[in-house]
Parts: C-alpha cells; structure tokens; sequence
C-alpha cells in the first residue's frame, strides 16, 4: 500500500475509539479538517481507487460521528451502538484487505544498462483462421516489441501497464465489471513509447505467453530482458490470449466456446496418465502410457499453433530490419525462443522446427506432442514451479531425452506457476493469485537472472554469470546440467 492509504486507514481505524478524548481538547471542525486533509491528500497525490471505497465510506461516517456526538455526555452501551460498531469492524476489515490483496504495486525496476522502448505491429498473415467459423477468415496477430533505448536528453512518457483488450478479458473472466481494473493505470512501468531503438544491434527473442492469459502480463520479466540488450517479440496468440486490440479498434477476446470445444475429450487422453500416477507404477511402466496419451493432446495442437504463428513473425523479421523502427538493429544470427506455461512448450515446439532458433526457455510449461521421442539440438533451459508431490510430472518423460547441446533442468522452490507472471504483484493472497510462498520480487530476481545469464552464454555469446552460478547463489533454485546424455 501507499503512503496516505496506510495514513487513511490508520485513521480510520483508531479514531472512531479515540474521538471523545480528542474532542475534549480539540475541536470538532479542526479534527474534521485534519481527517478531510488526508483524505484530500490521498486522492491527490495517490489517486482513487475502487479499493479504497470502504474506507472513504468510513470517513463520511466519522465525520457524521465527529460532527453529531455530545461530548457532555458519557458514553452508554447499547444494542444499537454495539451493532453499530459491529457492522463498522466489518466494512473496517474489508477497508484493510482490499487495498491489501489488490495493491496499486512496485514493479521491479530494471537493471540493464538500457532504458525500454516499445512499439506495437499489426500482422495480417496468410495462414488461416482455424479458430472462427468463417472458413475465409485469415489469422490476424498484433506483436509488442520490447527493446533497448540509450537516451539521456528525451523526455520519455511511461507506458499503462497492461493493455485495455487484456485488462477487458482478465475482468471477463473473474466475472468483474471493466472498470475494476482501472486502478492499473497508477502502476508505474519502466517501458516508454515513442523511443528511439538505442545504437546497436541485438539479439531477438520471441516470447509465447500462457494459455488465456494477459499477453503482455510479463512487465517484468520482458522489461529486465530488454533492458539488458535483448529484443523482445511478445507473441499475442489472438482468442486464446485474454484480450487484444487491432488498429481499426476491433478487440478479440479469449473464445470460451472453442476451448470447450477442444478439451471436450480431456479425461479421454489424460485419465490413464492420471491413473498411471496415482498407482504408483515405475518410471518405465508409465513411460509407453504418457508417450501414447501426449501425442494427440488438445494443448500439443495449441502449441503447433502458436509455433507458427511464431514462425510467421520470425519470417518477417528481415523486413523489420530493413526499414522501419527496427531497422538494422536486430541480430539475425542470434534468436532465441522464450514461454510461460503453454507458451513454454511452445518455444520448444519452435526450437525443434525452425533452426534459426539457436537456444530456447521454457517457464514451467509442459511440451506436448513429438518432443518425447527426439532431442533438441540447442541449448534449452527447462524451468519448474515447485509442484506438490502429487502432481503429475509429465516433463520427467518428456526430457527423458534432452538435447545434443546443454540442457539446463531447474526448480525454483517455494514457487507455483502463477510466479512466473506479474500476478503476484497484483494479487498478494497466494491462495487467489495461485501464487507459491517465495517472495514475488526475489522470485522475479531468480527468474530474470538465470533466464538472461542463459541466453547471455548460448545466444550473445558472452559470460556474464552463467546459469550454474545463479544457482549456487540462490538456496531456492535447484539446478542439474546436462551435456547430452551426461550429467554434468
């Protein structure tokens, strides 16, 4: 929370038990005046938010109180006062927990030696539309580039954070009015528009997000990358991102009704892996189930999807380098694929079919489909939430076979698969932001380290940490290194 947030909610919790020997040596238009200053300042200088409406309720009941008591007269107990007070305790709870749990929050500042720039693409592609009915439709995608900017003398204005479309869907689907996450647009970012590209050229990373999920929820991680020298082409797959906003102002949301449609037959394909787990059978007992029930499973389609939407997109990387913002800036000796969730598998997915692909990161995403059978042939860094035991480890058959180069597998502990997001800034009880126990800002610190020491050494060329030393650093990231089939 804010400073007058904290301010305001202190007041309002303590002085409605104070106010009678206040107003015996203070005036009731001098406290009233006091409480209407914070308020006054709040809203100034913090700005409103539909969080903070609890406790601006209870200033207009305090003042009402101020105004209307008789300090001449003690203090009775009786029903209606206790039941007053009651239902005050309650909206006094709700004032504290709502500004708690949906905080107007920090993002982690940048460490690069670079400020962010950012500029979004509209693409209109060849590639059919396979998820609408109209069998005329053609695939349409709007990419947001990320990149470095090296500027001391421009005045550069800050982005919003998180796009309008994907704020829509993201209240869509929690079954909120739009207008719930306006609060948003107080969260400070470190991503400008309107920058000049610094001098240069730099390596190009292409970024999948998660499955029905904001594309660009990733201010974090994308905005570290970028600040460090890397170009960022954050993917946004449209109807299976939550929301996203073409350049006529048409906005495509996430399409419930086509994945219903694809995952109708889920229990079909992973009922006997399930089982294969729950009974305890060997490792080369389950192996033959999980291979037999990955190769045609709902979410290895959605990957081949997104991969060429990326490939797509990295065809056209030439032409950005020729003309335009991005013109001789990128290094197309060097790109690398990065994802979250399913869009983890599906830079995988990329690195398997497009060898312009020379390393590739999965955050905590299962690769579905042909990979169990073959190898990478590029260093590929696999990171995991710190799932339950219980949990279906169907990646330990997957990366049964890993790659001909270094295959990096790692476990950031105390973390769940929202971690890797920017949900646990936004939402701080664990249990609704399906976040784990570690710190949102160290694990963010983990992530952004190992990910770009990563591609630092296999994508750049350079050392600068190096992923075995992000490792030794950090108590909860456990780390094995594979060269191969050995174990380094």
């Amino acid at each position: 929370m804010r400073l007058f947030e904290i301010i305001l909610l202190l007041s309002v919790t303590i002085l409605p038990f104070i106010k009678r020997p206040l107003l015996q040596r203070i005036k009731s238009n001098y406290l009233v005046a006091i409480l209407g200053s914070v308020l006054i300042l709040h809203l100034l200088i913090e700005g409103v938010r539909w969080q903070m409406f609890p406790a601006y309720l209870l200033v207009v009941i305090l003042v009402w109180r101020i105004k209307a008591v008789d300090i001449t007269q003690k203090a009775k107990f009786s029903f209606l006062r206790g039941l007053g007070y009651f239902f005050m305790l309650i909206i006094l709870s709700i004032s504290w927990l709502l500004p708690i749990v949906l905080p107007v929050f920090d993002l982690p500042k940048p460490t690069g030696e670079y400020k962010v720039g950012s500029e979004s693409f509209y693409v209109k592609t060849n590639l059919d539309e396979l998820i609408t009915e109209d069998p005329t439709d053609k695939r349409e995608l709007m990419v947001k580039v990320w990149y470095p900017v090296q500027t001391e003398k421009e005045e550069l204005e800050a982005e919003r954070y998180v796009d309008q479309a994907s704020r829509e869907g993201f209240a869509t689907k929690y079954g909120l009015p739009a207008s719930a996450l306006n609060y948003l647009d107080q969260v400070e970012t470190f991503v400008y528009k309107n920058a000049q590209v610094a001098d240069g050229k730099f390596p190009v990373i292409l970024f999948s997000h998660g499955y029905g999920s904001k594309a660009t929820a990733y201010y974090a991680l994308l905005t570290e990358l970028a600040s460090h020298g890397y170009v960022i082409i954050n993917m946004n797959h449209t109807y299976e991102s939550l929301g996203v906003t073409f350049p006529d102002g048409r906005k495509k949301y996430f399409d419930y009704d086509y994945q219903r449609k694809i995952s109708a037959h889920f229990m079909e394909k992973m009922g006997p892996v399930i089982e294969a787990f729950k009974d305890s059978l060997s490792y080369d007992q389950r192996h033959p189930i999980v291979r037999d029930a990955i190769q045609d499973y709902f979410e290895g389609h959605i990957q081949d999807r997104w991969a060429k939407d990326m490939f797509y997109i990295t065809n056209l990387l030439n032409d950005w380098n020729n003309e335009g913002l991005l013109k001789g800036k990128l290094d197309l000796d060097r790109i690398g694929a990065l994802g979250h969730s399913v869009g983890g598998g599906t830079a995988g997915n990329l690195a398997m079919k497009d060898n312009r692909i020379k390393a590739a990161v999965n955050l905590d995403g299962i690769q579905w489909g042909k990979k169990i059978d073959t190898v990478y042939h590029v260093p590929y860094l696999y990171v995991s939430a710190d799932w339950p035991a219980d949990h279906e480890d169907i990646n330990s058959h997957i990366y049964k076979k890993k790659s001909t180069d270094y295959f990096y597998e790692t476990k950031l502990l105390k973390s769940a698969h929202a971690n890797f997001m920017d949900i646990p800034f936004m939402v701080t009880l664990n249990s609704v932001a399906g976040t784990g126990e570690i710190n949102p800002y160290l694990g963010n610190r983990i992530i952004t380290e190992l990910t770009i020491s990563f591609f630092d050494r296999h994508l750049r060329g350079i050392e600068t940490k190096g992923p075995e030393r992000v490792a030794a650093e950090y108590d909860l990231l456990e780390m094995e290194i594979f060269k191969g089939d050995s174990l380094l």
